[in-house]
């Protein structure tokens, strides 16, 4: 008979687990103390996540309408939406993203293409206020270039070309 686990009288006469039941009990116990905190997730340099190749598709979302002050440049968050112009951006369809004017002649926007992640920066043309080029790049290689005319700060048009040949018509703001 196995009289590891056998109930055994103290010399106080109470019974006892006999065995290494508190070293079991911490053993059991770390792990699940050790897995109950925060976790890390990647994140590029502007703060957005940065997903693995194979993750699911970024839900996109419509940004509430910016809020205007006057006479104090904040950083607007702006819709953008890209049509298709050619066949090729059919198959895709018409597009929704956002765009970060941060009020200094540059700006952010992102956007999901096919379930990929598409992040880049916009930078206004030198001598033309109103004239930009932008350019946004995903995991798994996709890259598109924009070209845009701003009529206000906070509202635009222009093409994007991305490099499977897709074009489109983008609108920003409004």
């Amino acid at each position: 008979m196995n009289t590891r686990y056998a109930l055994q009288p103290t010399p106080t006469g109470h019974t006892r687990m006999s065995g290494n039941w508190k070293r079991a009990a911490i053993a059991l116990a770390l792990p699940a103390v050790a897995l109950a905190g925060c976790y890390v997730i990647p994140v590029d340099h502007y703060g957005n996540p940065v997903y693995p190749v194979g993750a699911p598709p970024v839900v996109q979302t419509t940004a509430p309408a910016p809020a205007v002050y006057a006479g104090t440049p904040f950083p607007a968050v702006l819709n953008m939406r890209l049509y298709p112009a050619n066949d090729l951006a059919n198959q895709t369809g018409i597009m929704t993203g956002t765009v970060t004017n941060m009020m200094s002649g540059r700006g952010r926007f992102q956007f999901d293409y096919r379930g990929e992640l598409l992040t880049g920066e916009a930078t206004r043309v030198s001598g033309d206020e109103r004239r930009g080029v932008a350019s946004a790049y995903g995991s798994r290689g996709t890259f598109v270039s924009c070209e845009y005319q701003m009529s206000s700060p906070l509202q635009g048009a222009g093409t994007c070309t991305f490099n499977n040949g897709a074009k489109y018509q983008v609108h920003v703001g409004g």
